[in-house]
């Protein structure tokens, strides 16, 4: 006996039933009609239903506002969905989308019911990124044509759908959905059943650590979402970004990765699991991580979590004239960042030669800004006279702040923190822009590691707003406020962070660029689907291989390395496939190749 997709002849997909009307399921509607589709939107609930065609109402007038949608475009939209709270007016639906709780049972239910509905030629969907598609299709008496298409929030501004399907999914449906994205102005990518699929299989191993990490106290919640916008680029910070997905979506998501993986970075970190069951579980409570003006609102309120504006107990220590030690990219961005905000520079490297080539690429930059109206002639001049460049770090003498900006080796650092510990004044504030390795083991190099601090600086200096603030155990109180201060003063937001491997950014980076590593060792997607799911699905301004690439494959596995030793977690071991790599020399775009290869300069 055939089965209902055995004729290669599939419909188009012109009819398409939505079940489930939340904030995904009346996303959803909106693309698939503004995509000239007939939808049926059912919901159990008549008042889901109702909010549904009301937020679609809001939301095409507002296009038409911006001058997206014409008037008449609006309302041939609107006339094309029509709702229902009854699940056979599917039954002429080329296609069903399910975005029902997730919940093998209420899903499964929705299914077996749809199997007695719907024509025999009609494909069904589930919108789940949680459960398995494969248990879902086997409870299904067509098993065939059931896959996954999993929309992003908010779908009508999302481009990415992650297509996936099982071995039991017949290559006709997933050809016809594939087709159906594209017309719909999507990007789909094909991938395989397993929970999370690319993107959140990725997003929220991340997001997980992100909520361990706030509940260890590690840092402020507000520090931790600032350091990933400011120094990843990200549009969200991970915990506001849970608060709009729903922690418990993300516990229930978590528990399903887990379920599979076993791996410890995927066990929900308990505080999800408190908020969840305390019912705070994000903006649709109107409380979570952060508390919000109303349930729904994205308008975060002050509470008793909120800092305090200028929050500073003790003053910081006068600083006039700055130090940077160093004749790379970093030392020379970093010199000309304070040298820009009216600070007298002392620029020392370890011959006078390295320091003038340093001052002279400041001088390029500075030229840059110029020619893009950014910075006048006569400030850029200002700005260069203020920066000496010196061979001995004995220049160092009189400066206020001493910074190293030297190669990421603990010995050289080491040596170099004893010399400023002899050169420097009495009540000099000394700091490593170390990405990873322990501030305190440079400041105990020093007879003074109460005046050791570590401003971690993000590449290019000039351009990146953000500075990790590390104080130690030993870091007195009015180093650190003077840290804070010469940030406002240079124009950089402060994130304050502890004394351990990977600080705020690279403790949450380097793990998801490892798990996007062994998704590709594995064979699960490609280096081309994972950085499309990534940039499209997460918003991320480049995909982790692009990055990886662009960061270099060899820094990228020091960091990984120091991780692991660090935290002894199994998860956090180095994937194989980027030692491989770096043994070869595949070091990213410096050398021509890495995870991809690149045309020779």
């Amino acid at each position: 006996m055939a089965t209902p997709l055995s004729d290669t002849s599939l419909s188009p997909l012109k009819t398409i039933a939505v079940v489930g009307l939340g904030t995904m399921g009346t996303g959803i509607t909106e693309v698939l009609a503004r995509g000239g589709r007939e939808v049926v939107g059912i919901d159990i609930s008549e008042a889901a239903a109702a909010k549904s065609v009301a937020t679609l109402e809001i939301s095409t007038a507002r296009a038409v506002e911006r001058g997206r949608l014409t008037e008449q475009e609006r309302a041939d939209v609107l006339a094309r969905v029509r709702t229902s709270t009854d699940l056979a007016a599917a039954a002429g639906a080329d296609l069903v989308i399910e975005v029902a709780p997730e919940s093998y049972e209420i899903k499964q239910q929705i299914l077996r019911e749809l199997d007695g509905i719907v024509r025999p030629g009609a494909i069904l969907a589930t919108g789940t990124n949680a459960l398995s598609v494969t248990r879902l299709a086997a409870d299904s008496a067509h098993p065939e044509r059931v896959l996954g298409l999993h929309f992003f929030n908010p779908a009508p501004a999302m481009k990415l759908v992650e297509v996936v399907s099982c071995v039991l999914t017949a290559p006709q449906a997933v050809a016809a959905v594939t087709d159906l994205a594209l017309e719909l102005g999507k990007e789909p990518v094909a991938v395989g059943d397993r929970p999370g699929f690319v993107a959140d299989g990725l997003l929220f191993g991340y997001l997980n650590q992100a909520a361990a990490m706030y509940e260890a106290k590690y840092a402020s919640r507000e520090d931790i979402d600032a350091a990933m916008r400011l120094g990843c680029g990200l549009p969200m910070g991970p915990l506001a970004l849970l608060d709009l997905i729903g922690v418990d979506t993300a516990r229930t998501v978590l528990e399903a990765m887990y379920a599979e993986s076993r791996d410890r970075l995927h066990a929900p970190a308990p505080i999800l699991k408190q908020l969840s069951e305390a019912g705070l579980t994000g903006r649709k409570a109107g409380r979570g991580f952060y508390t919000y003006e109303a349930p729904g609102s994205g308008v975060v309120l002050r509470d008793a979590l909120t800092p305090l504006d200028g929050d500073t107990l003790t003053a910081g220590r006068p600083v006039r004239c700055v130090g940077v030690a160093g004749s790379g990219t970093m030392a020379s961005g970093i010199a000309e960042v304070f040298a820009k905000a009216g600070f007298e520079v002392v620029l020392a490297a370890r011959s006078a030669e390295k320091a003038q080539a340093a001052k002279a690429r400041i001088g390029k930059s500075l030229s840059r800004s110029v020619d893009k109206g950014r910075l006048t002639a006569e400030a850029a001049a200002q700005t260069l006279d203020r920066i000496t460049a010196t061979g001995s770090y004995d220049d160092f003498a009189d400066v206020d702040l001493a910074l190293e900006a030297v190669a990421e080796d603990l010995a050289v650092k080491q040596q170099l923190f004893a010399t400023l510990d002899k050169v420097c004044k009495p009540g000099a504030v000394l700091a490593t822009t170390t990405s990873s390795l322990p501030v305190v083991a440079c400041a105990r190099a020093t007879s003074r590691p109460q005046d050791v601090v570590g401003m971690h600086f993000f590449n290019p200096a000039p351009a990146m707003k953000l500075v990790e603030v590390v104080r130690t155990v030993l870091t007195a109180d009015d180093v650190h406020a003077t840290v804070r201060e010469v940030c406002a003063q240079i124009r950089k937001h402060p994130v304050d962070c502890g004394d351990r491997a990977g600080f705020i950014v690279n403790a949450l980076l380097f793990p998801y660029l490892n798990n996007a590593i062994k998704m590709v060792q594995e064979h699960y997607a490609s280096l081309d689907d994972i950085d499309a799911a990534m940039r499209l699905g997460g918003g991320y301004p480049m995909g982790p291989f692009e990055l990886l690439d662009v960061v270099g494959l060899d820094v990228s596995l020091a960091i990984e390395k120091v991780l692991h030793r660090e935290f002894r977690d199994p998860g956090l071991a180095p994937a194989p496939l980027l030692e491989h790599l770096v043994a070869a020399g595949c070091l990213g775009r410096k050398t021509g190749r890495g995870f991809r290869e690149y045309a020779r300069r």
